[in-house]
């Protein structure tokens, strides 16, 4: 089993599906991460959580205020925090929509858990040199 790089990252997933939160959490806490874990991205942006976060994991669709618009609100509070967006809906349009405002990868649903691994490990070393996608 892979550890992650630096122990006690944080992670925030945001999805307003229970067994996608819930089996990310589990796999991520198993490889070294904290996990915290919201079902919608107003929950997030009302919690404590976002300062202590190393990564976001958003699904892009979701009722209220969707992935892209939470980035937004992110980015405008001065936070440059690496996202990573997954979808069941992928489309050239969401892409090009997540690549502009800035997201680190956008990953199709389903997708494997080592996969997801990768990417939150590369969005975590591009923060650590201040770089992104």
């Amino acid at each position: 089993m892979r550890k992650a790089a630096f122990t006690m990252q944080v992670i925030s997933i945001v999805d307003d599906d229970a067994s996608v939160r819930a089996a990310a959490d589990n796999f991520l806490s198993s490889h070294g991460y904290a996990v915290h874990a919201f079902a919608s991205a107003e929950d997030f942006l009302r919690s404590a959580r976002l300062d202590e976060s190393s990564c976001v994991v958003t699904d892009v669709q979701m009722p209220g205020m969707n992935g892209l618009d939470l980035l937004k609100v992110v980015r405008s509070r001065g936070n440059s925090i690496p996202f990573i967006f997954i979808t069941a809906f992928p489309s050239e349009g969401i892409r090009a929509r997540a690549a502009r405002a800035g997201a680190h990868e956008l990953l199709d649903k389903p997708f494997t858990c080592s996969v997801l691994v990768d990417c939150i490990e590369a969005a975590l070393a591009g923060a650590r040199r201040g770089t992104s996608r």
